[in-house]
Formats: structure tokens, C-alpha cells, sequence
């Protein structure tokens, strides 16, 4: 799956992917590969990408079936508490 969140964050600091790629230490092909959701980054990475886009790891990498299924998970806890 495509990560458009990635793409769009970049944009909003105007950074390329060389750009974000340097700052992060990886070329820009692996940066291209995420975003085309081609390469799966370590977490090390995520947070690493986070960290320049100043976003947190849900606003760009935690895709929304996840979060919903965690709510879903949440409300189904305390349910059965």
C-alpha cells in the first residue's frame, strides 16, 4: 500500500526525497521504495523519518484499519471488564 502520508508530509517541508533521505541516512531509492510501499522500514527508520517531518509514527506510518481495529479492540476490552 502506497504511503501518501509520507509523500504529503515531505511536501509540506518542502523536502525532496534526497533530501529526506540524508537526513535520515538512507538513499533516496529506499526513501522512493517506502512511499511506493515497496520496502517495509525498521522501526529505527520510522521514527527516524518522524522525527525530521516532525509527525508522529500514527500520522504517517499507522495506516487507518489499524487504528480502527485498535479502537474496535479497546471498546471490545472494556466491554468485557
Amino acid at each position: 500500500m502506497k504511503n501518501l502520508k509520507l509523500k504529503s508530509a515531505r511536501a509540506e517541508l518542502d523536502l525532496s526525497q534526497a533530501e529526506l533521505a540524508q537526513a535520515v541516512g538512507v538513499t533516496r531509492q529506499t526513501i522512493n521504495l517506502i512511499e511506493s510501499g515497496e520496502y517495509n522500514p525498521t522501526i529505527k527508520l520510522c521514527i527516524a523519518i518522524c522525527k525530521v517531518l516532525r509527525k508522529t509514527l500514527d500520522q504517517i506510518f499507522w495506516f487507518e484499519e489499524t487504528i480502527q481495529m485498535r479502537e474496535e479492540l479497546k471498546k471490545e476490552e472494556r466491554v468485557n471488564i
